[in-house]
């Protein structure tokens, strides 16, 4: 594939994720009474971990290591399932509707490079979303244990 068309298509999936953020961005749940909404909460809640999954989406779009993992996605879908599960990892209000990690993931033979490159990513999303560290390192610790999911070995 050359240069411009990897351009083109980096350029229409960042179309595709700003113009749903306005449409997804509306439909943000309250947190039930009594819910335990501590990380929920120091995420920015809805909005910060809808701020999170846009920037999380850039920054794959332009990481040059893991890019082609993704560049067939239903960018509207990830979109929609990564605010899902960040939110119901961070014990939000939602639940989580999307296939299991081991399923989404089966037979892609995703490496230890990859899965750190998409961290990464993570990381350098939260950071532009002005996450605090801490809320940042929780969230973190609690997806680590999803990697012998996602990494075939």
């Amino acid at each position: 594939m050359n240069e411009l068309s990897v351009m083109m298509r980096k350029t229409l999936w960042a179309s595709l994720v700003m113009s749903t953020t306005l449409i997804v961005g509306a439909c943000a749940a309250q947190q039930p009474a009594g819910a335990d909404d501590n990380l929920y909460q120091a995420l920015g809640a809805a909005p910060g971990i809808e701020q999170i999954a846009d920037n999380f989406i850039m920054e794959i779009a332009y990481d040059p290591r893991v890019f082609d993992r993704f560049a067939d996605s239903n960018v509207e879908r990830f979109r929609e399932k990564i605010i899902e599960h960040f939110c119901f990892i961070a014990d939000g209000p939602c639940e989580y509707t999307g296939d299991s990690m081991v399923l989404v993931h089966r037979g892609m033979d995703i490496n230890s490079a990859e899965f750190n490159a998409v961290v990464e990513d993570l990381i350098d999303a939260m950071d532009k979303a002005g996450t605090p560290i801490s809320a940042q390192n929780r969230l973190l610790d609690r997806l680590a244990g999803l990697r012998p999911q996602i990494i075939e070995i």
